[in-house]
């Protein structure tokens, strides 16, 4: 039987993107592509500025996942989240989900073709941190804003999303980045701004 490597299961709040506000359980997989994790290595990793723990957890099977999934009573969203989810979601546990009256959701970095899960997930967000992308469509794309010109930013709008947010990165240049993102956003109609609200209310 399937088992799958998972930092944490979590209830809270959809803090990001176009489904801030939401009820969602979060299943956080270990594992990414662009970076081990761990802070000895972030120098080489593909992407440099991940604010996320994704190291260690447990092996989890299908049922394990479900029960602490419904343990967790009350919201109807699950939201399948990394790492790079990408790399262990796929059918089985989806149509697992969904079964017992959930729907999903993926946050991914878009490196890993979503082809097989795709018809079963109902929103897609994918947050780019790299050029090799081999996801073109979905409901969001979610750009965390780190100072790129505005070129490089509407070159996204050729890809296929519902919905296109611009977030700025955390950290110490926060604020700079988030007077540069709203300047970007006041003469454009496809963008629309992200916050980590999540953060901003104390929530995990």
């Amino acid at each position: 039987m399937a088992h799958y490597a998972i930092k944490e299961i979590f209830r809270t709040l959809q803090g990001e993107g176009g489904q801030a506000g939401t009820p969602m359980v979060f299943v956080r997989f270990a594992g990414c592509n662009l970076w081990s994790g761990r802070e000895e290595d972030r120098a080489e990793a593909r992407c440099d500025f991940c604010d996320t723990d994704f190291v260690g957890g447990e092996h989890l099977e299908i049922g394990q996942i479900l029960a602490r999934i419904e343990a967790l009573s009350g919201p109807r969203w699950i939201c399948f989240t990394g790492g790079e989810p990408a790399l262990q979601l796929d059918r089985a546990l989806v149509e697992a989900v969904r079964a017992r009256g959930y729907r999903a959701a993926i946050e991914t970095n878009g490196t890993v073709a979503l082809d097989e899960i795709r018809p079963f997930i109902d929103w897609v967000c994918m947050s780019p941190k790299t050029a090799d992308l081999k996801v073109s469509s979905g409901d969001e794309l979610k750009l965390i804003y780190r100072g790129q010109s505005s070129e490089a930013i509407l070159a996204y709008e050729k890809l296929d999303f519902d919905h296109f947010f611009l977030q700025p990165e955390a950290g110490a240049r926060y604020d700079a980045l988030l007077a540069g993102a709203l300047a970007f956003l006041q003469n454009q109609s496809r963008w629309r701004l992200s916050l980590q609200m999540h953060k901003l209310i104390g929530l995990p």
